[in-house]
């Protein structure tokens, strides 16, 4: 999904929004991290973006009217939702040559995201329709968005070079004019014509940058494992001034060790709807519950980031997921549907006292932890953490059960189950810092002259501030208009 404020599309379903509107939300958001032109620039011309994107067949997007904003109790917020947008399905024939070029780790998506439960669907298209879909090689989620951008630019001649790492920025005479590439171990030499775009994704599967930088611990990313800082590094090297490096786009992960990536690494998926469903909990080592599971995903970092002085640990990580037969007959765990077999290393056992054992939970306190839980569900009110007061909290849960109990259910059924649940990130948002016009910026504040740059590379335009859903689309899209913009008008002049 792609989250962008005050576009065409609210205004014709009669929501209002304003830029002015979306500032507000950022601000009241904001820990200092922020630059206000570079924000302004964001909520300003995220609609300029959207219209010319979609005029060029570059982009198109349905506005989901119901997904709600993350943190709706703050100014300017939209509890009813518009912000976030969905791809409509790409024809994938129409790439030709480029059909197959495309990575997908696993089978190709067939549905809108808002035909899934992430989205607020069913997660049911008729057979025969999903069928055709796959004939015709429809694709939705992110493979739309990639494969409509990578159309555009193929109907321009521009096609992309692969298996190109970014090494080093050339410099001449206080000028960015190329850049120095790897390719099959070989520097290569790319000379600009005036300028360069950093567009190369974050840091977070670069350990030594991790460490140096990140305020605690990110050791399962969910991105794909070629972000590894390659652009962060080249900016760095030509003398560019860093922000927001502590921070990232967090999110609790869940290693998938049946659908790891082609270069050996296991795969992270978000845990996204399984920490919010009823009948399940989230505890630490000690068998307690530490957060409001069902909470933004972004923000449930500072409950796993928890830094404990006497111990010298982080207590809350790794934490576990706990849950009962009746969230097993009912709910998918990552991709393992209600009713087929579990793998290995999800730990089951038929009491919470065999669970911990098992696992390593504190095994007085994880059978204490749920008989308070279970009282607490039971009265569909969450005494401890306030999971299922807010919308949000109940919009990623059961919505077939009213109120608090789309999130809220006892676990009684034995058998119980636990996973490991460890802090990935969808990205970094740390890095070399820009004004409102997409420059690169040196550590005297000025633009270094030739650079640009957009995306998960750059200090984000909204901080450590993750909005909505495609929070991170959003921007990166945005500024990857405002730099291309801009680097056009330097190569015309």
């Amino acid at each position: 999904m792609v989250w962008l404020p005050d576009h065409e599309q609210m205004a014709a379903q009669g929501k209002d929004d304003s830029a002015s509107a979306a500032k507000a939300y950022f601000q009241s958001l904001d820990h200092g991290e922020m630059d206000e032109d570079v924000l302004g620039a964001f909520v300003t011309e995220a609609r300029q973006m959207l219209s010319f994107l979609t005029a060029i067949d570059a982009i198109e997007l349905t506005m989901m009217p119901d997904y709600p904003d993350y943190y709706q109790d703050r100014p300017g917020a939209k509890a009813d939702g518009g912000r976030s947008l969905d791809n409509e399905l790409f024809d994938y024939t129409t790439l030709g040559d480029w059909q197959d070029r495309v990575f997908q780790n696993g089978p190709a998506p067939r549905m809108m995201l808002r035909e899934t439960p992430l989205g607020g669907g069913s997660g049911m298209v008729d057979p025969a329709e999903l069928q055709q879909r796959a004939d015709r090689d429809l694709r939705g989620w992110g493979q739309a968005l990639v494969g409509r951008l990578l159309k555009a630019c193929l109907d321009r001649g521009i096609e992309p070079e692969l298996e190109c790492g970014g090494y080093r920025l050339c410099v001449e005479q206080g000028r960015v004019t190329g850049a120095i590439v790897e390719r099959e171990g070989q520097q290569e030499k790319i000379v600009a014509r005036q300028a360069v775009i950093l567009a190369t994704g974050g840091f977070e599967w670069n350990e030594a940058l991790k460490h140096a930088f990140l305020r605690g611990p990110l050791d399962a990313p969910a991105s794909p494992p070629t972000n590894r800082g390659d652009g962060l590094k080249m900016a760095m090297a030509a003398g560019a001034s860093l922000g927001n490096m502590t921070s990232a786009w967090w999110v609790p992960t869940l290693a998938v060790p049946e659908t790891g990536w082609q270069s050996g690494e296991v795969r992270n998926m978000p845990v996204l709807i399984e920490r919010t469903l009823p009948h399940g909990i989230l505890v630490n080592r000690e068998g307690k519950r530490f957060c409001n599971e069902a909470a933004n995903y972004s923000a449930l970092a500072g409950a796993f980031h928890l830094f404990d002085p006497a111990t010298y640990d982080y207590p809350n990580l790794p934490a576990y997921l706990v849950f009962d037969s009746h969230y097993r007959e009912r709910y998918p765990l990552a991709s393992f549907m209600p009713g087929t077999p579990l793998p290995a290393w999800v730990a089951q056992a038929e009491t919470l006292a065999e669970l911990a054992t098992k696992t390593g939970i504190d095994t007085e306190n994880l059978p204490a932890t749920v008989e308070r839980f279970n009282g607490l569900a039971e009265r569909l009110e969450d005494e401890d953490f306030g999971r299922g007061k807010a919308d949000y909290d109940r919009f990623y849960g059961d919505r077939s059960r009213d109120g608090a109990g789309a999130t809220l259910g006892a676990l009684t059924r034995p058998p119980f189950y636990a996973v490991e649940i460890r802090m990935g990130a969808l990205g970094t948002n740390g890095g070399p810092k820009t004004n409102a016009q997409a420059q690169i910026l040196d550590v005297d504040g000025e633009p270094i002259a030739g650079l640009f740059g957009a995306g998960n590379v750059i200090s984000a335009p909204t901080g450590s501030v993750y909005a909505g859903a495609g929070g991170t689309l959003g921007p990166a899209l945005t500024f990857g208009y405002i730099a291309g913009r801009a680097a056009a008008k330097r190569v015309n002049q």
